[in-house]
């Protein structure tokens, strides 16, 4: 099987956009944008530099369990610290080993210090899938072009 790279599921991934919110918004704030465009995870940027993740794990663990208020909580108070990412180079299977292992759903990529994308365990999972079904799609036209059965 061929090695798929970060950076060409990126390529072929719809909504390429990376939303990232400051970490000094509200909870509410980040909660909103996460809901306005269907998201499970904002990348915490500050000052163009990516300094934390919050997800949907981090409202509920963080802010709804500790009895915090989403409207007067910051995002900087909830994030996920340190941040792991991926980098374009990285092959789909190790982030996926690196996303199941750490029991987390998502890992933005990073090129050197900029944020080019962001990948979650179903992009992942999608893409190995997708390879899969193609070579054993190839597998089965070998076979029964060659006469195996």
């Amino acid at each position: 099987m061929q090695t798929i790279t970060v950076g060409k599921l990126l390529q072929g991934k719809e909504g390429k956009k990376v939303w990232t919110i400051g970490p000094e918004a509200s909870v509410y704030e980040a909660l909103e944008l996460m809901s306005a465009h269907d998201l499970g995870a904002l990348v915490v940027t500050e000052q163009g530099r990516v300094v934390g993740l919050f997800s949907e794990r981090d409202y509920a663990r963080k802010v709804i369990l500790r009895g915090k208020s989403s409207r007067t909580a910051r995002v900087r108070e909830m994030m996920s610290t340190p941040v792991l990412y991926a980098t374009p180079d990285e092959s789909v299977e190790d982030c996926l080993r690196v996303m199941t292992v750490k029991r987390i759903r998502h890992l933005p990529v990073l090129d050197g210090q900029q944020l080019v994308g962001i990948v979650s365990i179903g992009d992942a999972v999608e893409r190995i899938i997708a390879e899969q079904k193609f070579e054993i799609g190839q597998l089965e036209k070998y076979i029964h072009g060659t006469g195996y059965n």
